[in-house]
């Protein structure tokens, strides 16, 4: 196998700082082809179940974001028990060394084998007459209103930062280090139908318990059928939650295509792009309000989309 350059990581979301290290990586050996390992499911279900974080993309999205991004090839490394369990030697000689690596690049603080047990000086020293190995600085973001300011403002740009933004509803936030539109991609399911009875047809995505989430609301966002990629994103209302005025108990992504009533989307693939939040979840005492209500969500949504009716 011709050498590579092999950049490590989770690539939970792929977001800003994900992507500058697979930049660099091109820039430090740009003949050569970067591949990209990342590890599926996530580290901690394994060594420690239950204390996992929400996924921001499932394993698909992130091959084909980190594919976009940069990387010619993507190794996904099966995530086990007895993986958790290798030395950091093992892990050098069984995953890296035949991938032929002319340079590995991580993050500064990249860990890795058993306990984490290894770190960047241990990659060197095990690289040594192997490959080089690059370590950069994480990309740094805005903290807004978090109360995690430092001095200047900033902080790492990391996955958890952007968890912690979707849960607050700050959806730009989110965007700003995922360097992207927070999004969700799946299969339309029937749904209750209400939405139709109410006037207001929705597409329904079923959301794995494993995916992170916004908090609870109604969002201006963007609709794209995946199966027509020649067609422009459509303006929407969605909706996160679990119905309350219906006594729901499951999480809904639930949109709402602008001026559309035609649209037969069961069993199509679409990606739902959150913008910005209108408005938190409520239960309605009826349906007379809550369509008052749906009327006005839809008005404020034309507005912070630059939509008119």
């Amino acid at each position: 196998m011709s050498e590579s350059v092999v950049v490590i990581g989770n690539f939970d979301g792929v977001h800003l700082g994900h992507r500058a290290v697979l930049a660099h990586a091109r820039s430090l050996e740009p003949g050569l082809p970067v591949i990209a390992m990342t590890f599926w499911p996530h580290p901690l279900s394994v060594v420690r179940p239950g204390h996992e974080p929400k996924l921001l993309c499932d394993l698909d999205e992130r091959v084909e974001m980190l594919r976009a991004a940069g990387a010619d090839r993507v190794e996904v490394v099966a995530f086990t028990k007895e993986f958790s369990e290798r030395t950091p030697e093992d892990f050098v000689s069984s995953l890296l060394l035949p991938l032929s690596p002319a340079r590995v690049v991580v993050g500064e603080n990249f860990r890795f084998g058993h306990f984490a047990a290894g770190n960047v000086d241990t990659l060197r020293r095990l690289g040594v007459g192997r490959f080089e190995v690059t370590a950069i600085d994480m990309v740094r973001s805005p903290l807004h209103s978090t109360p995690l300011a430092t001095g200047d403002g900033m902080e790492r740009t990391s996955s958890t930062r952007i968890r912690a933004a979707l849960a607050d509803g700050d959806l730009v936030g989110a965007e700003e280090m995922l360097g992207r539109r927070f999004s969700f991609t799946g299969t339309v399911v029937r749904g209750d139908q209400r939405g139709r009875q109410l006037g207001f047809p929705t597409a329904n995505l079923q959301v794995s318990d494993l995916r992170a989430a916004p908090a609870d609301g109604v969002y201006a966002g963007w609709f794209t059928r995946k199966d027509r990629p020649d067609e422009q994103p459509m303006p929407a209302a969605i909706s996160v939650g679990r119905n309350p005025t219906f006594d729901g108990h499951e999480l809904r992504v639930e949109s709402y295509v602008l001026d559309r009533t035609d649209l037969e989307l069961y069993g199509v693939r679409v990606r739902v792009e959150f913008v910005s939040r209108i408005r938190g979840q409520v239960k309605f005492d009826g349906i007379e309000s809550l369509i008052v209500q749906m009327n006005d969500d839809v008005t404020r949504v034309r507005e912070v989309l630059g939509v008119r009716s």
